[in-house]
């Protein structure tokens, strides 16, 4: 493993993980939903940082693994690391941070990620880490917008719960306003749907829920042959479609770190 031994992971501050992931992500977005805030240190220097908290759309997914709660589920939100780190680092601090988990919040059965294959990646550190493959999905939600910003179209749904609705939050910035859908909305001022896919993974706290899943494991072999392979942001199979998108959420929502997760558990951030 070299040097990645020598990595340390640790909760910090939901205010310097966002710092850090503004830095780092390539979106340059953070996820204000965030509950779980690490980071990724080495030789006493931060290299990155990993944030988890609830999904956008708890109820779309609950039913992935039969018998979920609501509370029994986490979404990796955010994953920034700096290229100095190690080889291996990643899945180093993934696996101590999946270790922590299972240890203070042992009812968490489970964890899901996605992975951008158009801008990012396919999920290579995911796969190395032991998350389960469990979707291949052309982009249907991520537009780019006339400015060149790349949005999620759920935050445009008249529905959608802002915990910023002044003059910053982003359907203010837009002009989105009223009960019109989101897509009718976008295509109105001219926002470009984005081409490309998104994978969803999947990794067991609880490897016994393995049995509780409601869709097929996919192969990985599958991503080459539907053409989805990225990395680095680059394409590295010749067919499927290419362009760019950004697998972030909009910054307009939120809750308090870590509070959500249980009444009786300290908060493990650090100020």
């Amino acid at each position: 493993m070299g040097r990645a031994k020598d990595i340390i992971v640790k909760p910090i501050s939901a205010h310097d993980a966002r710092k850090i992931v503004r830095t780092l992500h390539y979106s340059g977005k953070v996820d204000t939903r965030s509950q779980l805030h690490f980071g990724v240190f080495l030789d006493g220097k931060c290299g990155g940082a990993i944030q988890l908290g609830p999904p956008i759309d708890k109820r779309k997914v609950l039913g992935t693994v039969k018998g979920t709660k609501w509370n029994e589920m986490l979404d990796l939100h955010r994953l920034a690391l700096a290229d100095w780190l190690p080889t291996n680092g990643e899945s180093r601090a993934i696996a101590y941070v999946m270790k922590f988990i299972a240890k203070n919040y042992p009812w968490i059965k489970w964890v899901q990620s996605y992975a951008d294959a158009t801008q990012c990646g396919d999920g290579t550190i995911y796969r190395a880490s032991g998350f389960k493959l469990i979707g291949i999905n052309i982009n249907k939600s991520m537009y780019k917008m006339p400015d060149g910003e790349v949005c999620c179209k759920i935050v445009f749904e008249p529905g959608f719960a802002s915990g910023n609705a002044g003059p910053n939050s982003i359907k203010a910035r837009y002009g989105k306003s009223g009960s019109e859908t989101s897509t009718k909305f976008l295509r109105s001022i001219g926002a470009e749907l984005l081409h490309g896919f998104q994978l969803r993974y999947i990794y067991f706290l609880h490897k016994e829920e393995i049995n509780n899943l409601t869709v097929p494991i996919i192969p990985f072999d599958k991503i080459k042959e539907m053409g989805a392979s990225m990395y680095k942001g680059k394409k590295t199979c010749p067919i499927g479609v290419t362009g760019n998108t950004s697998d972030s959420q909009s910054e307009d929502s939120g809750s308090n770190p870590t509070v959500g997760l249980s009444p009786n558990i300290t908060n493990i951030t650090n100020g």
